[in-house]
């Protein structure tokens, strides 16, 4: 399963900002998909890992073609 942040509607983000201010605290929307992962060799993970904490983000393999 992946999750991202949502897209929202004007409507959407003002209910979310109005829940925000009656309990003191800051919300993210996520939505998630069930996404196929894929199996990555031992390199090919190394390969990600490495990318990953050159640019500080988070990658995932998912099954299929780019």
């Amino acid at each position: 399963m992946i999750c991202s942040l949502s897209k929202l509607t004007e409507k959407d983000l003002q209910e979310i900002n109005n829940l925000e201010q009656e309990i003191h605290s800051p919300l993210l929307a996520f939505s998630c998909s069930d996404t196929p992962m894929t199996e990555l060799s031992s390199e090919n993970l190394q390969k990600i890992q490495s990318l990953e904490k050159k640019l500080g983000v988070s990658l995932v393999a998912v099954a299929g073609k780019c």
